[in-house]
Parts: structure tokens; C-alpha cells; sequence
């Protein structure tokens, strides 16, 4: 793009940054209340148990308690979405479900008084593959959920909620093909997007029905509708903390927050309800499990004419908001395919391990990355190249689409082909690209190959945002947004918005902290969502501002409105640059004046991501190395380019592309205990084993504001998954069709077990 601003496309320093590293800013862990108390949780030892009996007095008697809760004498709210996981429970659900709940003046005391309890279970038969738990004699984890099945719903989203994909007619799609493939991938891993900082809360009643909460979030309003959903229309302000990373993880919180502000009832004090790494990897939400059996009909020429299947989803013990992920997940499949015809049908389907929450990737992730390989099987059978493929079939400019409440929306955005193509130059494709299972190169036991993944999400533009701007007589400026900081600096992105549209230095530019009681209305920082939908209400509440500025700056300067502009805090005429009066002038010192943006929903500018992959693969061994990637994207103009850098790199672990390889929840299904909950035997990526990674960023303006941008960082680690997956099939020339791709896999896909 040719336009230059002040501050927009350059890297500026972030507003937290001093704070961070100086160790001044708050996290949860770091905040005490007057007269607070420690929560924590009993867990229990069994996936799927009945209580038979406990007993509480021992604990109870310990000097320093305050309350212990358990089924009998808990709230009666029910988390989940749809509503169906109480709070506590005669029974248990998976290793690690809420057994009691303790409060007390410190929180080793707490954990001493949780040894006091005295519990007896009775075992009950558990199920831990979610194929298996919807068979007529598997055991039963709700009696209101028959089958183990979550009912589809719409639970917020709108009266056409997305559910399936219904679309055209299959039988005459299947007709109209050259070739029709079947195929099963499974994509339930089960990853813990690992932030660092573990989640946390504090609870606080301040009457019957007035609660405050502090949370590591990234999403104070989110969590905010959460708590009312479970409670009723009480009063609830919520504040964000710092949030040591998130992925997606830390927005919901429901059982964290659910059992802090529990124990806050029962002792009329403050409770801070803060996991240990150990809990934060055992009893802490995970992703979605995703396994898809489809048929696919398709042309010699690319051209899919029928995609059919069933698409079944592992939830866990219980589900957050598996409904939302289920129409999102729906609507980026039909970003990613442009098929008249369609029939996918979801199943959630409840088992006895850790329940599913949200995570970076929210649904499209889980199911493109067992659709993917499936659509591969069908590229192979007519030789195309997957480039070519993904080029053809990605949404083009004024494609149809249903989108996550089931309304068809027509996409308005550029063509991303151009994003491909380069893309896949820098990576070197055409060079690379041997054939489907086929080598790129071959030194002894080391074989090489490539793969490529695509991703677009409609979510870029949900929901809506208020933002206001106050423009103070001193000549600096505040947003009130109410924006969480969980890693990707958005609450610096909207200050460098406003600083642009009002010219000022971005020193004098300061932001609200995020609390519901100060700002305008926000649902949260998901689906990449800041830069589109918050960065429009910012601007427009800046705009708004500037607007009023120049309506009271008018008659003093003997000009018009139109007349005028702004620059570092002094109002001056266009055509005379030498006259000009400071705001204090201009505002007075006795006013302020404040400027108030809104932005509705728009589904129709999805993002796209490409992640082309080279992966070498020791045929004797089995390990596989990732030895580079290239992340390539679209994404109008950039705010920030290390910001966007950052989100872009940070595609690799979290969940993200090395779910492939080596990020995996590994549980015992015998007993349902994870195996691998800490930071050692949890396989992830360190800062040594890094692969080159290098990004391709176009810049094409979008028709979303004044500054032509949409959000990309939510869905950057999404193609991942599917790419390297690609590639080692064509290093190796056998399939696998599940993740991740350990050497033992690898083996015995080579006969070499």
C-alpha cells in the first residue's frame, strides 16, 4: 500500500512494555485483597465415580478454614453450553473433577485441610473414545444428555444456527464427479495450549447481587455474559488482570470462576482461586477431539462437486461453548471449499476425560485438520498440485456462504490467490514439489518432503464493539475500550488507531484498564476480531471526537468545520497553517470532550492463512525434524509489523502447528489419568528447536475502515496441522491419518515396528 501514516505500519512500543519488564504489571497472582482468602479444589481420582459418601468435619475444624463446599451444600448453577455440568456433583466425570471445594486464610492451608476430606467413591464404567461412548450400551455420563450426545442448539447464536452443513444435494453432486474418494482422519490429540501463566480469579460479593471479579483473561466481557449465564441478570463487573498468554484458553474460565465466586458466597470475603501448573495441565479445559469419516466427489479439473460425512467431536466431560465452535468450524469449511454440495453432520459427544474450552483455532481447526487429509486422498487421485487446488477452491470475491447463525453472506474481500502464489514462490514450491508421495530428497535414512495447509475465518468481524475517545483540555486523548492484554498488544493497536485519526503523539494517547463498570460494551478479544470490529469503533469514536474539536474550534478560528485539522494537540486552518489555537483553547479548561463509536457485526471480509511446511523424516528412526515454514496471508494494512510478526510465529507450538508432531495429551484409558502432565514429559517446542520460519504479507485493502485491515493472528496456526501432515506423507509415501506424527507411527506405517 502506498499511503503513509504517523504511526500505522510501523513498529511502535507497546503501552504495557516498561511495565512488563520492570515487573510493575499485575497478574492475578500478584494481587492480595483486604481480608482475602485461598481457594482450592479437590479433585477426584476417578473419570467416572459416584459419591458414596463424605465427610468434611476434619477439614472444617482446621483453624484458618473458612467454608468447604460439596454437593450438598454448593449453588445449584450448571456450567456449560448447553447448561449441564453442575457446579459440584454427587458425580465425578474425569480425573481431577470437582470434588470440594475449600476456602481458607492461606492457601497452604487450604491444600492441608483438602487432605482432611474424607471421600468414598464408587466406581462407575467410563468411556473414553467419543466413537465408542455413543454406542446404545456405553456407559452414560448425564441422564439429560441420552447417548452421551449434546443436543445441537442455537444457545445465543441466532434461530438459524449453524449445525451442519446442508447444502445442495449430495447424491447428484457424487453423480456429477469424476472420482469419489473416501477417508477417516482423526484430529483429537487432545493439545493443552499451555499459556504460561496458569489461569486465576478473584472473587468478591459486595451484596446478594452485586459481584466483582478479577481475572487473567482475555476477555473481560466474555466473561462477564458467562457468569450471568449461570447465575441469572445479576450485577457483575468484571476487571482484567495482566493475562500471561491465553490461545483462546483463558476467555470463558468457567470453572475457575465458577467455584471462587462459590466460595466468596458461603464466606462473605474475597477468594482467589489461582491453578498450579500441575492443575493447570490435569483439570483444565482442552481442545475439542475431532475425528471426520467423509466421502468426496471431484472433477479431473479440481472441481469439487459433493462433500458428505459425519464430523464426530469429543467434548470431554463437559463443554464450554461446543455449539459456538460446531457453526463456526461449519462455516470456515465452506471458507476453505467452494462445494455446491454438502451434508457434514456434527456429533458432540460427551467422554470421561477433561472437558473442552475454547482454543486458538475454535472448531475450523479440529475439523480442516481431519478434512484436509481427506481431500488430499482425493487431489492424489487426480494429480493436482494442492497449491493449484487450495488457489481454485479458497473463497473467491462474491462466493456464498452460511456463517456461524446460519445467514448466507457474500464475501467482499480480495482474491487471496495472489497471497498463495507468492507464498508458495518464496517457499520455493514449484521447485520443491516432486508429486504426491514423493520425496523432494533422499541422503541415506533422511527423506524430505513438503506440504501446504489453508485457513479463513469469517469471525474477523463478530459481534459487535463500543469504544468511546475523551479528548482532555492538557492535549492528550484516553480510549475507553474495554480490551484484555493477553500477548497480542491490541490494547496498543487501538491507541495507535486513535493517535493516527487525531495526530497526536502516540505518547499522549492512553487507554482504560479493561473493567466493565468504566467501558462501553466489548464482548472480548476472540476470532481476530480487535483489529476489524474494535479498531472500526475506535476510529469512529475518534472521528467522532475530532468532529466536535472542530465544531467548537470553528467559530474562534472564523472557519468551518470542514475548514480544519488537528495536529499534536492544536486545532489549525487548512489553508492557513498559521492559524492554529491549542485544544486548552479551544476546549476550555473546564470541559472534555468525548467522541462514541459502534460497530455491528460483518461476516463477509473472512482472513486467509497459507503455511506451506518441509519436513525431513528419519526412516530408520522415525523422528521427524521441521525444518521450515512459510506462513503467508492477506491482511490489508498492517497495524504493527512485529506485532503481526509475533502472532504469525507464534503458529508453531501453542497448540498449533506442532500438533502434528509432538503436542499431545497422552491419557491412561484404563483409569483416565493424564500421563504426561507436566512441563517434561509434555512434548513442546523450545526456543533451540525452532525451524526457519519466514512470513509473506500482502497488503490489499480491505473494505473494513479507515485504515483497510482485518485481524489474522487467531487462525495462524490452523494450516499447520494439515501441512505437515501433507508433507510427510510425500517424504515417506505412506499415509497417516491421525496426529500427532510420533516415530512410532511413523514406523509402523514403514513396516519397521
Amino acid at each position: 500500500m502506498t499511503k503513509e501514516y504517523r504511526y500505522i505500519g510501523k513498529a511502535t512500543p507497546r503501552k504495557d512494555a516498561r511495565d512488563i519488564i520492570t515487573g510493575r504489571a499485575q497478574y492475578i497472582d500478584d494481587m492480595k485483597l483486604p481480608g482475602m482468602l485461598y481457594g482450592k479444589v479437590l479433585g477426584s481420582p476417578y473419570s467416572h465415580a459416584r459419591i458414596k459418601s463424605i465427610d468434611t468435619s476434619r477439614a472444617m475444624a482446621q483453624p484458618g478454614v473458612k467454608a468447604v463446599l460439596t454437593y450438598k451444600n454448593a449453588p445449584d448453577w450448571k456450567l456449560g453450553m448447553p447448561p449441564h455440568k453442575p457446579v459440584l456433583d454427587s458425580t465425578v466425570r474425569f480425573v481431577g473433577d470437582v470434588v470440594a471445594l475449600v476456602a481458607a486464610d492461606t492457601a497452604d492451608i487450604a491444600r492441608g485441610a483438602l487432605r482432611l476430606i474424607d471421600v468414598e467413591y464408587e466406581p462407575l464404567p467410563a468411556v473414553y473414545d467419543a466413537e465408542t461412548a455413543i454406542q446404545p450400551d456405553s456407559p452414560q455420563l448425564y441422564p439429560d444428555l441420552p447417548g452421551n450426545l449434546l443436543p445441537r442448539g442455537t444457545y445465543g447464536i441466532g434461530p438459524k444456527a449453524l449445525q451442519e452443513i446442508v447444502i445442495g444435494d449430495v447424491a447428484k453432486g457424487f453423480e456429477e464427479a469424476d472420482l469419489i474418494v473416501e477417508g477417516e482422519c482423526a484430529y483429537d490429540n487432545i493439545p493443552n495450549p499451555l499459556p504460561p501463566e496458569p489461569p486465576g480469579v478473584i472473587a468478591s460479593w459486595d451484596g446478594p447481587d452485586k459481584l466483582t471479579l478479577w481475572t487473567a483473561s482475555q476477555s473481560a466481557g466474555a466473561n462477564k455474559s458467562n457468569i450471568q449465564n449461570i447465575m441469572g441478570r445479576i450485577d457483575v463487573r468484571v476487571i482484567g488482570t495482566q493475562c500471561g498468554g491465553s490461545y483462546g484458553s483463558k476467555n470463558a474460565n468457567q470453572m475457575p470462576v465458577a467455584y471462587a465466586t462459590a466460595l466468596a458466597r458461603a464466606t462473605n470475603r474475597p477468594v482467589k482461586l489461582y491453578y498450579t501448573k500441575e492443575e493447570h495441565f490435569d483439570t483444565f479445559s482442552l481442545r475439542l477431539g475431532s475425528r471426520i469419516r467423509a466421502s468426496i466427489g471431484i472433477k479431473k479439473d479440481g472441481t469439487v462437486t459433493a462433500v458428505a460425512g459425519e464430523w464426530i467431536i469429543d467434548t470431554g466431560a463437559s463443554s464450554e461453548v461446543v455449539p459456538w465452535q460446531v457453526a463456526v468450524g461449519c462455516g470456515e469449511a465452506q471458507l476453505m471449499l467452494r462445494c455446491p454440495n454438502w451434508n457434514i453432520q456434527p456429533r458432540a459427544v460427551c467422554t470421561n476425560r477433561n472437558p473442552s474450552g475454547v482454543v486458538r483455532g475454535f472448531g475450523g481447526q479440529e475439523l480442516k485438520s481431519s478434512l484436509i487429509p481427506i481431500l488430499s486422498i482425493a487431489m492424489e487421485k487426480i494429480d493436482i498440485d494442492p497449491v493449484e487446488f487450495f488457489k481454485k477452491n479458497f473463497v473467491k470475491p462474491g462466493d456464498g456462504y452460511y456463517w456461524r447463525d446460519g445467514v448466507w453472506v457474500e464475501f467482499r474481500g480480495p482474491d487471496y490467490s495472489k497471497a498463495i502464489e507468492k507464498g508458495a514462490e518464496v517457499f520455493g514450491w514449484k521447485d520443491k514439489w516432486r508429486g504426491w508421495g514423493k520425496p523432494t530428497a533422499a541422503c541415506g535414512t533422511k527423506r524430505r518432503g513438503i506440504g501446504v495447509g489453508i485457513h479463513g475465518n469469517a469471525d474477523v468481524g463478530e459481534d459487535e464493539s463500543e469504544a468511546w475517545v475523551r479528548l482532555d483540555p492538557d492535549g492528550r486523548a484516553v480510549v475507553f475500550a474495554n480490551i484484555s492484554e493477553s500477548g497480542p498488544s491490541q490494547r496498543s493497536s487501538v491507541c495507535k488507531m486513535a493517535a493516527e485519526v487525531l495526530n497526536l503523539p502516540l505518547e499522549s494517547v492512553d487507554i482504560t484498564p479493561p473493567d466493565t463498570l468504566v467501558n462501553p460494551f466489548e464482548f472480548g478479544l476472540v476470532g481476530s476480531r480487535g483489529t476489524y470490529i474494535l479498531g472500526a469503533a475506535v476510529i469512529e469514536a475518534a472521528e467522532d471526537v475530532k468532529r466536535q474539536l472542530f465544531e467548537l474550534a470553528a467559530p474562534l478560528l472564523g472557519a468551518g468545520p470542514e475548514d480544519l485539522e488537528t495536529e499534536d494537540a492544536s486545532v489549525y486552518h487548512k489553508a492557513h497553517p498559521e492559524k492554529r489555537l491549542s485544544w486548552r483553547r479551544v476546549i476550555g479548561k473546564t470541559r472534555t470532550c468525548i467522541g462514541r463509536g459502534r460497530t455491528e457485526h460483518d461476516f463477509s471480509l473472512p482472513n486467509m492463512m497459507t503455511i506451506f511446511a518441509e519436513v525431513e523424516v528419519d526412516i530408520e528412526t522415525g523422528k521427524t525434524d521441521l525444518l521450515r515454514v512459510v506462513a503467508t496471508t492477506d491482511c490489508g494494512q498492517i497495524i504493527d509489523p512485529l506485532v503481526l510478526q509475533g502472532q504469525l510465529q507464534g503458529s508453531i507450538g501453542s497448540a498449533g502447528i506442532d500438533t502434528a508432531l509432538a503436542e499431545e495429551t497422552i491419557l491412561d484409558n484404563r483409569n483416565g489419568h493424564i500421563l504426561n502432565g507436566n512441563m517434561i514429559d509434555y512434548k513442546w517446542r523450545t526456543f533451540v528447536d525452532l525451524p526457519e520460519f519466514q512470513t509473506v504479507i500482502l497488503e490489499t485493502p480491505f473494505p473494513s475502515h479507515r485504515f483497510h485491515a482485518i485481524g489474522v493472528g487467531e487462525i495462524a496456526p490452523a494450516p499447520g496441522p494439515s501441512a505437515v501432515l501433507m508433507a510427510v506423507y510425500n517424504a515417506i509415501g505412506q499415509r497417516i491419518m491421525s496426529y500427532p506424527l510420533t516415530p512410532d507411527k511413523i514406523l509402523k506405517a514403514l513396516d519397521k515396528e
